[in-house]
């Protein structure tokens, strides 16, 4: 079984806005779709902002600096949810190519999927504060891109 498959079979037992996302139709070609409303984008958009809210009260209050911050519980668990956003971001990214739709928005998705576990990676490297408070940020930038993206409203191809 190919990774793509265990991972689609996988996320749509586990998060029914994954099965909702596949079940809709295709668009028609041409046509600007935006997907910002359906369960899945949806829910993309409120993970991150919620993400991002995380790192940005980290940034401000300094909180990546105590030495046990990697090892808190706080931290583990946002890994952990970065993760799982995502492999969401990885999932919006299959249906929007099964789909056939909007090959921006599928890759960018599919670019946030693939950098996300960097980002924390760089987080957890960075050896002084201002490397840290750098790599916060650019965590942060990426949680907002995904917001935005999957927001803006849809062009039309030129």
């Amino acid at each position: 079984m190919s990774c793509g498959l265990a991972l689609t079979i996988a996320l749509s037992m586990s998060n029914p806005a994954v099965a909702l996302a596949a079940e809709q139709p295709h668009a028609a070609v041409g046509a600007p779709v935006s997907v910002a409303a359906e369960p899945l984008f949806a829910d993309i958009v409120a993970r991150s902002g919620a993400l991002k809210a995380i790192v940005d009260g980290w940034a401000a209050s300094k909180a990546a600096e105590d030495a046990a911050f990697f090892t808190s519980q706080a931290f583990v668990g946002f890994k952990a949810q970065a993760e799982a956003l995502a492999a969401l971001d990885l999932q919006g990214h299959l249906i929007l190519k099964e789909r056939g739709t909007d090959g921006d928005l599928k890759c960018i998705l599919r670019g946030i999927s693939e950098d996300m576990p960097k980002k924390l990676e760089a987080v957890q490297a960075a050896a002084t504060p201002a490397e840290r408070a750098t790599a916060l940020s650019e965590l942060s930038y990426l949680l907002n891109d995904n917001v935005e993206v999957i927001t803006a409203p849809p062009q039309p191809e030129v």
